[in-house]
């Protein structure tokens, strides 16, 4: 039975405070894939980018997405990247309703502008990189969705509305 809820997303998209606020409401414990690989490693993403590179945080990546997947009644809130590896995915939908939190190139841009903390887009042209990846993921999240909420100029509280809308549709 699929008893979790999956947040997936480009960075900055809104996973994390959406995933706390649904798991409040719906009286379910957060997962966050990124946060468990902190915990797991002692190191920042950010370290674990530019020490060992991104493959071998992908790799972190699925050895988590493998473990927390299998735990039942859970928000998992995934890494932006979680979706380059099509075993994440298979993996989280076995238990796992899929809800795509789709935002915008430009809105993503103006809500990570003065990040410093995000890798990959430690660049001189972080909105191009920002389009680029964007483009180059877009699809494979529409693909693993069992649902897509547009996020841009909502409020946390509308996206949760929004979820928890699909969640009974789906159900009834």
């Amino acid at each position: 039975m699929r008893t979790n809820i999956v947040l997936i997303g480009f960075m900055g998209a809104g996973k994390t405070s959406v995933a706390k606020l649904l798991a409040r409401k719906l009286e379910k414990k957060v997962v966050s894939s990124d946060q468990e690989i902190v915990k797991k490693t002692g190191k920042s993403i950010a370290t674990i980018f530019t020490v060992e590179g991104e493959k071998h945080f992908r790799d972190l990546e699925k050895q988590t997405i493998a473990k927390i997947s299998q735990r039942n009644n859970c928000i998992i809130d995934c890494g932006g990247g979680v979706v380059l590896n099509e075993e994440n995915i298979a993996l989280l939908k076995e238990k796992g309703t899929v809800v795509y939190l789709e935002t915008s190139p430009e809105e993503i841009y103006e809500r990570l502008k003065s990040e410093t903390q995000r890798p990959l887009l430690n660049t001189a042209e972080p909105k191009q990189q920002i389009k680029k990846l964007f483009k180059d993921r877009r699809g494979l999240y529409e693909k693993a969705a069992d649902a897509t909420i547009v996020t841009d100029r909502k409020s946390l509280q509308m996206i949760v509305e929004e979820i928890e809308q699909f969640l009974t549709r789906r159900i009834s």
